[in-house]
């Protein structure tokens, strides 16, 4: 699955601007379906007819990046975030601006630590504080290359292999769950009528989940993400056995319950599954961070709702790492709980 998810992660799409990877994800299942439909928020939903019981799999297609707000005389760019940076992260990094004449690169910089005061070296620059150089001179050079109050910024990367069987790349979070929930799709036998979901606005509120369950309104539900591997230096404070390359990740509970508490009946359809076909497992029980699961599994009356996840490092950087074999084992155990779901919930 590596050129699939390379293909994914390389693709640009912040919240709200998601049409590359919606393209995508056509291209992929529109022989493995009978109807692909875009909603009015811009979800896509490939729906793969069937018995009456329905089945839902969502795994969001946006990626933090950021906007323009500002553009000063001198060509100098001021951003704001979409979505959650941890501010450190984003000095000194390479971007993409997709403007109304096409991409257009840039470098985020900020005053040299040459010309700080001491009081200053010693505080972590703020995004505010930042800018980008398109390699402008005047704000009027700025607007003639396309670039306009409103233009989505994203990170210049691409994926690259790292180590034997691992990968690191940007907006990793959460396309490896779009390229588990895609290969699911390509090799679920279920019979029931599985509707495959791309969410969009997950990183600003989780907002596709929860039109796009009050349209559907399955029997259950199955939200694909990733989440916080702690096997790495630092670490080691979460006090939480999550690691790369031992499989997929079942969650218990996320943000302390203040997200999703998960069923014992779904815990015993997800947790059943993996064991009945030797798919390696991990269960987590998060305090922080949560995914479309929460807005779900509140949508209407209350829906059966589970969350199955990929174990990452640096999540939220342009450098996250994840383990080939564990998108394995979540595609697997998708397609089989696909299959196994209206045994428990039918």
């Amino acid at each position: 699955m590596f050129e699939l998810l390379k293909r994914l992660s390389n693709a640009h799409g912040i919240s709200g601007y998601e049409d590359e990877i919606r393209n995508m994800i056509r291209e992929e299942l529109e022989d493995y379906v009978d109807e692909i439909k875009v909603d009015k928020l811009g979800n896509i939903i490939c729906i793969k007819n069937g018995r009456e019981f329905k089945e839902m799999i969502t795994a969001h297609i946006d990626e933090i990046g950021f906007m323009v707000k500002q553009i000063d005389e001198k060509g100098f760019i001021r951003f704001a975030p979409i979505g959650g940076w941890f501010d450190q992260i984003v000095l000194g990094q390479r971007v993409v601006l997709h403007g109304r004449r096409g991409k257009v690169y840039g470098v985020i910089g900020c005053k040299p630590p040459h010309l700080m005061k001491d009081e200053e070296r010693k505080k972590v620059v703020e995004i505010r504080d930042m800018f980008i150089d398109i390699g402008a001179s005047s704000r009027d050079e700025v607007l003639e290359m396309g670039i306009e109050i409103g233009t989505p910024i994203t990170l210049d990367r691409e994926l690259v292999k790292i180590g034997k069987n691992k990968v690191s790349g940007k907006a990793l979070d959460n396309r490896v769950g779009v390229a588990a929930m895609i290969e699911a799709i390509k090799n679920t036998e279920s019979n029931a009528t599985i509707y495959a979901v791309g969410t969009v606005q997950e990183e600003v509120g989780l907002k596709g989940a929860r039109v796009s369950a009050f349209a559907i309104e399955p029997d259950v539900a199955l939200a694909v993400d990733v989440c916080i591997a702690a096997d790495f230096p630092g670490a080691e404070s979460a006090h939480m056995d999550i690691s790369l390359g031992k499989g997929t990740v079942i969650t218990v509970v996320d943000a302390s319950g203040r997200g999703i508490i998960v069923s014992k009946r779904v815990l015993n359809w997800l947790v059943e599954t993996a064991e009945k076909y030797g798919i390696p497992y991990q269960l987590e029980v998060a305090e922080g961070g949560t995914t479309d699961a929460t807005a779900i599994h509140l949508t209407k009356s209350g829906i059966p709702t589970g969350v199955v996840s990929i174990p990452a490092r640096y999540i939220h950087s342009p450098v996250e790492v994840i383990d080939l074999d564990d998108l394995k084992s979540t595609s697997m155990l998708i397609a089989r709980a696909l299959e196994r779901a209206e045994k428990y919930f039918g």
